[in-house]
């Protein structure tokens, strides 16, 4: 770890810890976990990460992007198992990092990652839609959403109106002045309801503690049976927490102009934080890319900074717990619903249509919503190797005519699969012609070079010319571009 800065590092962390409070306790409601699993797993992401991780400015904790992995969990397996599934998964992650594959992590193709995000996004805002309207979440989108129309007859009034307003001042607090946009803007909407629910006569329903924190630390419970779906589940958490971790510290990285993350060392700290949080009654920790940005942009400039925001929410959790009991619970669920729609990037999609993967990020996104998880992300996978694999075998290739000349253009990788468009589109064109033939293949093999010299031989016979633009040659290109212009009298100076 750097040396201290404590004139940047701890009004840094006192920021943090206010962006992380309310956000642990919704990201723990949203998961159906005890309300004090969020601030436990708070706790510890902020201790044991920030003094394990790899990442100098990257903070962990319970994350969004878990809370529908944890939630059907929860509903398999009960809450002890669950803490014992986010132990086991946190050891992985350590296994993982000292076996230094942390790298493979990112090999993930982005589109699925933020796919599988903007999912989790959706389903978020589909369930704590109908917290905010008064009713129930249910563990199924398609019943959330059929039974949406209903809800929104039946809505609870003031609860409505209370969780509309946190969802305005958050949305509004983007626009504020710079002195007044140094104070998180869930912290200003959580307090400003919760004070607005107490002093006004609402009637509403608020969260439920059981107990203190203290009452709430309570050792993993051990399966009994049911052994496949644990692993199953432990496999889960261990690859979605070490993505999400990864890669947000790739993205943390970016922000800023300090060390870089050493990744293997932050997957060891992302795993010895699961260990700890999962031993004592936490939720799954990963890094948080809110949370992160939050440290950064507050001028923090070591890990110090999210190790103070850890001990700043202990030290708050211990006396004033009972103050968390006079938020309402339609409050909570509008931060929820903010949340889970900021995971649905305009940036991203527009990334996706600009590469043309759009159709493996709405295909992941359904899939999340309404199959699950692990399958929505797996199918996203397989869809993304197979559009990969397509786009290497499949060449593009065009014939333009142009006034008396034509232009044959060849891109991407052109095999003996490219073979029926290839000799298809030379046949187009006109002999004793002159070709200019634009060579920018990543690849040519064999098959396809025979092929396209044969042409090039029996349009030269015809009385035609070609002009090659770029490389005619088998395999790969050079790394450095040459381009030649060769005029074919025969098929060997082509070649």
């Amino acid at each position: 770890m750097r040396q201290i800065d404590l004139r940047h590092d701890l009004p840094a962390s006192l920021v943090v810890f206010l962006v992380a409070l309310p956000l642990s306790l919704g990201i723990a409601i949203a998961s159906d976990a005890p309300v004090l699993a969020g601030l436990i797993a708070a706790i510890v992401g902020g201790i044991v990460g920030g003094a394990l991780g790899g990442s100098p400015l990257q903070v962990s904790g319970p994350a969004a992007g878990l809370t529908v992995i944890v939630a059907d969990l929860i509903a398999e397996f009960g809450w002890g198992i669950t803490c014992f599934i986010t132990a086991v998964a946190g050891l992985m992650q350590i296994l993982l990092g000292l076996s230094r594959v942390a790298r493979a992590a990112l090999a993930i193709s982005p589109v699925v990652v933020h796919a599988m995000l903007a999912g989790i996004g959706i389903t978020i805002a589909l369930q704590q839609t109908h917290v905010l309207l008064g009713g129930e979440s249910h563990s199924s989108a398609w019943v959330n959403v059929v039974e949406l129309p209903a809800q929104i007859l039946g809505a609870h009034r003031p609860g409505l109106f209370l969780g509309l307003l946190v969802i305005a001042i958050m949305v509004a607090w983007r626009w504020v002045p710079a002195k007044l946009a140094a104070v998180p803007g869930p912290l200003v909407a959580i307090v400003v309801v919760t004070v607005m629910s107490v002093v006004l006569p609402f009637s509403v329903s608020r969260i439920t503690l059981e107990g203190s924190v203290l009452d709430a630390l309570q050792l993993p419970a051990i399966p009994h049976g049911n052994w496949g779906a644990v692993v199953v589940g432990i496999i889960t958490v261990t690859l979605i927490t070490s993505v999400q971790s990864l890669l947000t510290a790739v993205a943390t990285d970016r922000m800023h102009d300090g060390p870089r993350t050493n990744l293997d060392r932050e997957l060891i700290g992302q795993g010895a934080s699961n260990i700890v949080s999962g031993a004592v009654g936490g939720l799954p920790i990963a890094g948080v890319i809110v949370r992160s940005s939050a440290n950064i942009k507050a001028g923090a400039k070591t890990s110090a900074s999210t190790i103070l925001h850890g001990c700043w929410i202990m030290l708050f959790a211990l006396p004033f717990a009972g103050l968390i009991e006079q938020i309402p619970s339609a409050a909570l669920a509008g931060l929820l619903i903010v949340i889970g729609i900021q995971l649905l990037q305009p940036a991203h999609i527009e990334t996706a249509l600009k590469t043309g993967d759009f159709a493996i990020y709405l295909v992941t996104i359904v899939a999340v919503v309404f199959l699950n998880l692990l399958h929505g992300v797996m199918i996203g996978l397989a869809l993304a190797i197979a559009m990969t694999g397509w786009r290497v075998i499949r060449a593009k290739v065009d014939a333009i005519a142009d006034g008396d000349q034509w232009r044959v253009r060849i891109e991407g990788a052109c095999t003996f699969l490219s073979l029926p468009r290839l000799t298809r589109v030379l046949a187009e064109v006109p002999r004793g012609c002159t070709v200019t033939l634009h060579m920018a293949v990543s690849y040519l093999d064999h098959a396809a070079h025979q092929s396209i010299t044969d042409w090039l031989r029996q349009h030269q016979v015809t009385g035609g010319t070609v002009h090659i633009d770029g490389l005619l040659e088998r395999g790969h290109p050079p790394r450095t571009p040459m381009v030649s212009l060769v005029s074919s009298e025969t098929p060997e100076a082509a070649a």
